[in-house]
């Protein structure tokens, strides 16, 4: 079986396994703090084990890095990538926005993942994406280069600024200032890949703290469909595939968009 076929496979066992416990107290109970540094609730252990599950039943146990469990080593070469429930709160809370990110990559580096699955766990759509071979939602290829550039100031942004400091939301301002349409939806794998089909014109986090496993699947979604993920620097983003790995990035659908945003950010 392909390694994105299992990723899918995986996917739909997080679906199956959590879809009548998300939402309810019992989901919502906490536990230990997790490896990415938050408290893990019953849905997050429950969501990992269903990948873990289905990694065994394949007969496929490469190294994983996930939220809640850290790196578990296995036998097999590369590594798994798994955040099996990205938007916990949102999902604990009732809010209807949260998904399942999963990617497989050849080494330890952001770049080198090579095959990615983003399931939404409230309509089913399927984002997936192998490397040089495109990017898809259910089937459909996503093209961001036939995308309709709009004005700046119709602009559909997506912007993370959950614990954003002062300091660095004066920075933004500007930016705010200069759109109509900012959105923050509190799943970033979910929101990259909107930002893939063309539904958000740019997303942008600055706040150095969203981890490698929240991007390692949209990261690749996201490029095979024709979009550019920065760093704040301007270059091409990278990092390790870690649980402590943190970041800033900024995705637009063309470089002109980014210098546009960068220059405003500064």
């Amino acid at each position: 079986m392909l390694v994105l076929d299992i990723l899918k496979e995986c996917a739909n066992s997080v679906y199956e396994n959590t879809k009548d416990i998300i939402g309810t107290c019992e989901g919502q109970q906490k536990f230990e703090v997790g490896a990415g540094g938050d408290i893990s609730t019953k849905i997050d252990l429950i969501a990992e084990k269903s990948v873990f599950d289905t990694l065994k039943r394949n007969r496929f146990i490469p190294n994983v890095v996930g939220e809640e469990c850290g790196l578990v080593k296995g036998n097999d070469v590369g590594v798994i990538v798994m955040d099996g429930i990205d938007g916990t709160t949102n999902a604990n809370c009732g809010l209807p926005f949260y998904c399942c990110s999963l990617a497989y990559a050849s080494s330890t580096k952001l770049e080198s993942i090579t095959d990615a699955v983003v399931f939404n766990l409230l309509t089913g759509d399927l984002y997936y994406a192998s490397k040089d071979k495109g990017s898809f939602v259910n089937e459909k290829k996503l093209d961001l280069t036939k995308k309709t550039i709009k004005s700046t100031k119709d602009m559909v942004v997506g912007l993370n600024i959950s614990g954003l400091s002062e300091t660095l939301f004066i920075s933004i301002s500007k930016l705010v200032s200069s759109v109509n349409h900012v959105r923050h939806l509190g799943a970033n794998a979910l929101e990259i890949c909107y930002f893939a089909q063309g539904s958000i014109d740019a997303y942008i986090d600055i706040r150095n703290k969203i981890r490698s496993i929240d991007m390692a699947a949209c990261y690749l979604i996201a490029k095979e469909a024709g979009g550019y993920i920065f760093d704040i620097s301007g270059n091409d983003l990278n990092c390790d595939l870690s649980v402590d790995s943190r970041m800033s990035f900024i995705a637009v659908s063309n470089s002109e968009r980014y210098s546009w945003i960068s220059n405003l950010i500064k």
